[in-house]
């Protein structure tokens, strides 16, 4: 199993909780992003830059993935591609992506970027919280005890 981080709009919390997760575990971890990303000293941490422009570091991830990897992402698209692919994907608030929700998920999103297209005004996503932390490290023990 691998740990990839789709990180350029990852928290910086998550990321931490993913840093601690890779040294207990003995996991190897990348960041993926299109600028450089501070991580801490380890020979199983390590960040990827990848250069600027739309799904770069997506297409990058999709790439690489393996079956039984987990990928934390926020870009539904990805996280699509990651399950159909056999590996597992996660959003830094904690939902665990599956065959049995993703095409929901995917069909939510698209009916979002349509409705924004035609000028509707939506908001964005709530603040991260606390409770949002607390849901994504939970997820993730639950998944790295698996393996």
């Amino acid at each position: 199993m691998h740990l990839w981080v789709d990180a350029d709009a990852c928290p910086v919390v998550i990321k931490e909780i993913l840093f601690r997760a890779a040294e207990r575990t003995r996991l190897k971890l990348t960041l993926v992003a299109n600028a450089p990303m501070a991580t801490p000293p380890s020979a199983l941490i390590n960040s990827v830059v990848v250069s600027a422009g739309f799904d770069v570091a997506d297409n990058y991830i999709a790439a690489q993935v393996k079956p039984g990897d987990v990928v934390v992402t926020a870009d539904i698209p990805l996280a699509a591609e990651v399950v159909d692919n056999g590996g597992v994907a996660i959003n830094p608030r904690g939902e665990l992506y599956s065959k049995e929700n993703i095409r929901q998920r995917l069909q939510m999103r698209d009916m979002m970027e349509e409705l924004r297209g035609g000028g509707a005004q939506l908001g964005g996503p709530a603040p991260f919280s606390q409770r949002d932390r607390q849901l994504f490290a939970n997820q993730l023990d639950r998944l790295l005890a698996q393996s």
